[in-house]
């Protein structure tokens, strides 16, 4: 996947330093087996184009035999296509030229208007032409939308086939790359990673200017926050809840978590999915015979508030602190293989649902913890809370009842390895049972 910028007109030479990159050298870097490359194709007194392009690493991807696991196993053509991990790929090498940050010298043309093309693909989109153009066209882009044919094998999944999109216009640089960054996942209506506060922001300020006043301004913000796991939303509960629950909700979730896996026979070492700003990993750093315990967080703002939470309380006696990684369950990673436990609190319902059996596979089949787990709102609640038609936090992509929970569970205990139980964690109400409902995956084997 690659974008290419092209611009022409006197001065275009200053482009160089707007981005920080040398015309005589190229760029290379390496990320978790992406290789990403920029280098400039032509650069004359009246002419630039240059190109960035990333490409997964074939080895990785089909040497299952060592264990390895591949990221299109659970994202399908995410990783081939120009979507949220190509952006989040590309951003370090543009940078300075993103954030307006030349050296002094030129910072005169930031905002300078060039003659720009920018040029990417394939895009993976379920969009009309129409749809696309109404993306652009209100920024003052000339779009062209060029579908590959179906003999390239171009076609990535049933419902969308690859595009190479062409935009031109009069713009500054930083203001076209920024309008990239936020309508390239808009387009592929997909994000790899949880959004926290930071990623709000970045959309105030890569959107300053222009999307305020931009006709597709909802559906623009719609799509590009829809995964949002904003961390201060769960901790401060929803005033219906506070109502409802003397207890802040999510103290008795940790509080039964908690529990939970004091009575487990086995907890020497745990994992905390989505653990955020550490709030459970903490507690659970206090449970007898806990002996590691890895807390996975994609969010750099939470791991940060989680790494100052754990220093707080590291001296206290019997606490184990946490370790803090980045992860999420799109990537496997070796260290989380046959733990004790895996815990996923509050944490499937931010994903979308058809790709939860690919995260479950991984869990169940490939980390194969001793036990597993789950807790996540209960629909049938939201009736108490007077929220018959919306969920309780708008970056939730489903809801389930109790009913279709249960179900789920079962289904993705395909293999029968495992013994479940079900429970509810708040107060209970006679008709629609608890807020959240828990489940419990205990392997049937003895643990090794």
């Amino acid at each position: 996947m690659q974008l290419t910028i092209r611009a022409t007109g006197e001065n275009v030479e200053a482009i160089t330093y707007l981005l920080a990159k040398n015309p005589n050298n190229i760029y290379e870097r390496n990320h978790k087996g992406h290789h990403i490359r920029m280098f400039y194709n032509v650069v004359t007194d009246t002419e630039l184009e240059l190109t960035i392009f990333v490409s997964p690493d074939p080895l990785a991807l089909v040497n299952h035999s060592s264990n390895a696991y591949d990221i299109t196993h659970y994202i399908n053509d995410r990783e081939f296509v120009v979507s949220s991990i190509f952006m989040s790929l590309i951003r370090n090498a543009l940078g300075t030229a993103l954030n307006g940050k030349p050296k002094e010298e030129y910072t005169k043309w930031v905002d300078y208007r060039f003659p720009f093309v920018f040029s990417f693909g394939p895009v993976a989109t379920e969009l009309s032409e129409h749809e696309i153009r109404n993306l652009f066209e209100p920024l003052g882009y000339d779009v062209r939308v060029e579908y590959a044919e179906t003999d390239y094998s171009f076609r990535l999944k049933e419902r969308s086939s690859a595009c190479f999109i062409t935009l031109s216009s009069q713009t500054s640089l930083q203001k076209g790359l920024q309008q990239l960054f936020i309508l390239i996942p808009v387009l592929d209506n997909y994000k790899h990673y949880f959004i926290d506060e930071s990623e709000i922001e970045k959309l105030k300020r890569y959107g300053e200017g222009w999307l305020e006043d931009h006709p597709q301004k909802e559906f623009i913000v719609r799509k590009a926050l829809r995964f949002k796991e904003i961390y201060s939303q769960l901790e401060e509960q929803d005033n219906s809840e506070k109502q409802i629950h003397p207890i802040p909700l999510n103290e008795l979730r940790y509080e039964r978590i908690v529990d939970s896996v004091r009575k487990l026979p086995v907890k020497n070492k745990i994992v905390d999915f989505g653990s955020g700003e550490g709030k459970l990993s903490a507690r659970l750093g206090f449970v007898e015979e806990v002996r590691e315990i890895f807390a996975v967080e994609p969010s750099e703002i939470a791991r940060l508030k989680a790494l100052k939470r754990f220093e707080k309380i590291k001296d206290q006696k019997g606490f184990v602190e946490p370790k803090m990684i980045w992860g999420s369950l799109f990537y496997f990673d070796e260290r989380l293989k046959n733990k004790d436990v895996i815990i996923l609190c509050e944490v499937i319902e931010h994903i979308d649902e058809e790709r939860l059996p690919k995260a479950m596979d991984l869990i169940l089949e490939h980390y194969y913890p001793a036990s597993l787990i789950i807790t996540t709102p209960n629909k049938e609640y939201n009736h108490v809370y007077q929220m018959v038609d919306s969920m309780r936090h708008n970056d939730h992509r489903f809801e389930w009842t109790r009913e279709e929970f249960k179900k789920w569970c079962l289904r993705m205990n395909h293999s029968e390895r495992y013994e479940l139980s079900f429970e509810g964690i708040g107060d209970e109400d006679e008709t629609h049972g608890f807020p959240t409902q828990m489940c419990t995956f205990i392997r049937k084997e003895k643990h090794s």
